[in-house]
This record gives structure tokens, sequence and C-alpha cells, in this order.
């Protein structure tokens, strides 16, 4: 039963916290700890991201309010400003990176089978990246430009539930293409990515991978055409055609042939042109899959709207990586909630109903449900009516 627990208790409830004690014990992030361990730490940035706080001193406040029922969430040390500040400052960021990586795992295996608006067997992921402009007396170490600081967000998601599978954080001076090196290509799954990752030598590894990229294809492009298809152009496609790039470095670069694609977006008069080294999957399908592209946006505009990124609680380095990751445990874990008790609303409405009721006692079911919702309003709590026909 859970009509004593409270809606924060009932979340945390999905964390599997046997493999986040692995994940201390692996970084000894719990050595000479005296109040404050690696959990109480999680707990209460987590209750600072689902409860919608601007601030370490904003957090422990509305936590010292409901004092009596953190016990039973699993907070056990003495909560403070300066404990909280000081384990975001020193402990290991990369203890929440790994607890996130065990949650990606778990939210992926209950996405797996979505439908993502295209029948595709492969495994398909959106690659792209977010700026979050910091200020540069605060935050020195991520200086962007010449007075502004920023940090990027590398991010790859999975289009199968758009859960992020690969997340590098780095100062806002990296560029986009660089990221490439450090992604782990999956054998058969499909990349996409805009054409600020056009880079050739780096692209090639997906071949050498045995994977497929899709690719937005800049307008200096040096090619030969070697062989076109027919197209319906009542479908928005213009051309598909196998190409060999003949600059003198693309050329060495990519030496093998490619898959050029135009289509035209009626919709907002726009005409694209896609590079691919996959030349199985029908050219129309290859437009609808780039246009899933755009949920790796939504996904950065999400945690920027109902998620605690974009001002942070500490300024170094550490504290930044730490408040980040456990920003993407939250929403993986609301992503998991949503999936293991089939709620119909967004994960916006439920992020907003659990900020306002953390500390209701109440089953998740009742809180999200969408009749509880409107046998609330339209139910008689015995309050007189102004008109009464």
């Amino acid at each position: 039963m859970t009509s004593g627990q409270t809606i924060f208790s009932q979340l945390l409830d999905y964390l599997p916290l046997h493999e986040f004690r692995r994940c201390i014990r692996r970084y000894d992030g719990n050595r000479r700890v005296r109040t404050l361990t690696c959990l109480d730490q999680l707990l209460a940035m987590m209750f600072g991201q689902l409860a919608f706080r601007d601030s370490l001193r904003d957090t422990v406040t509305c936590l010292k309010s409901h004092s009596s029922s953190l016990y039973h969430c699993g907070i056990r040390g003495r909560i403070s400003r300066s404990t909280l500040a000081d384990a975001n400052e020193r402990r290991d960021w990369r203890i929440h990176a790994d607890f996130a990586a065990v949650l990606i795992r778990w939210a992926r295996e209950l996405y797996v089978k979505d439908n993502f608006g295209l029948v595709l067997d492969q495994a398909a992921y959106a690659f792209d990246s977010t700026t979050i402009d910091l200020c540069l007396t605060l935050f020195p170490w991520a200086q962007f430009r010449r007075h502004k600081s920023a940090v990027k967000l590398h991010t790859l998601i999975d289009l199968r539930g758009n859960i992020p599978c690969f997340v590098h954080i780095s100062g806002g001076r990296m560029a986009d293409v660089k990221s490439l090196d450090l992604l782990t290509i999956e054998p058969g799954a499909f990349y996409v990515m805009d054409k600020g990752y056009t880079d050739f030598r780096r692209l090639h590894r997906f071949v050498e991978a045995s994977a497929f990229f899709l690719i937005r294809a800049k307008k200096d492009l040096d090619f030969e055409r070697r062989s076109r298809r027919p197209v319906d152009k009542s479908t928005g496609l213009r051309s598909d055609q196998n190409i060999v790039l003949c600059g003198p470095k693309t050329s060495t670069f990519y030496p093998e042939p490619l898959r050029r694609i135009g289509y035209y977006a009626q919709d907002i008069d726009k005409r694209f042109v896609f590079l691919t080294n996959n030349f199985a999957l029908p050219a129309l399908a290859i437009a609808q899959l780039y246009k899933r592209r755009w949920q790796v946006e939504l996904f950065f505009k999400w945690i920027k709207q109902y998620l605690r990124i974009k001002a942070f609680y500490g300024t170094s380095a550490n504290a930044v990586k730490t408040q980040v990751w456990i920003a993407i445990c939250v929403y993986v874990l609301m992503a998991i909630v949503k999936k293991e008790l089939a709620i119909e609303r967004s994960l916006g409405e439920i992020l907003q109903i659990v900020s306002i009721s953390l500390f209701e006692k109440m089953p998740l079911l009742q809180a999200f449900s969408l009749e509880c919702s409107r046998e609330n309003m339209s139910s008689d709590r015995n309050q007189l009516r102004l008109f009464d026909f």
C-alpha cells in the first residue's frame, strides 16, 4: 500500500539504489563523510529539480519545512546549504553520471518497442548540442568568448522514447564536430545530424563501424554524380543520386560512394539536401527520418524549461556537471515512471503535478490520473452556486 507514502517517496522507490551504491563505491564517494552521504546529496538535489527550486538555500529551506517526512524519503543526514554546496564542489560527478547510465539502460529497455512515426527495424538516434550561457566572472573555467562563459551539452537521444543515451558536458569553445570522436558507434544504427557535423574523416568512422549516418549537405559540396533513381515529386522528393566526392581532401577522407537526396518541404517552403551512406532505405523514408531530428531540439527545450540547468547552484566544473547529471537522472526517472504506470499525461504535465504535490500522501496513479482531475473539477463539495438553473 502507498496511501501512507508521499509522492516524493513513491517516486524514489523507482530508483535502483543498489546500483547507486555501486557507483558510490566505484569512486569512494562516502570517504570521510560524517553528515551528508552521497545518497542524501542525490535526493536533496533531485528534490530541488522536482520542486523547481532556484538555489541551494531555497532547496534546503523547503526540505527543512518537511523535516518530519525526510527520513521516510531516504534522507538520513542533516541537510544544510554549506554541506550540500561542499558535496557538489568536491564529490566526483561521475557517481551521478554512472547512475544516470543505469537509469538510461532501464528506460531504453522500456521504450524499445515504441513507434516514433517511422517503420524502422534498426535503432535510430539524433545527435546535437545546446549551449548554456554563463557569467564569465563566476565561471572563468568555461570561457566561451571574450566577455562570456558557456557550457555545451553534446547529446545523443534514442528516438524511441527520446531518451538521452550519451551526454558530454564541455566548455563552450569545444566544436560540435569534435564530439563525434567520443561516440561509441552501434553497428546497424542510424545517426541523424545537422550539417554542422560535416567532417568526412569523422563520418567515415560510421562506415567502418557498419552504421549509417544521415546529415544535411553543405551548399559548396564538391561532388560528381554517378547514377540516379526516379522519384515521385508529388511527395516532395526532388532527386535521389549516387555520388562520389571530388575535393582533394574529402575524396581522400571519404573515398566510398554517397547517396544524395533532394527534398522540398512545402509546409515551410524550404529545400533540403541530405547525404547518407544508406542505399537501401526509400528516399522518402530518409527525408522523414531526418525530420525526426527535431526531437533532440525539443529535448533541449524541455529540460531547459522544466529542469534547473540554466541557473547553477555551484560555480565549479564539478558542481555544474553534478547538477546536470542529476537533472538527467530526474528526466529519465520521470520517463520510467510514465512508462511503468502507463500514465497518459505528458512528461511536462507529470513534472508540474509533482512539483506542487511532492509531500502529499496519495497513490501516484491517483495523482496523475486524468479521470481523477475530471472528478475533482465536477464533484459537488457542498459549495453554493451563484447561478443554479
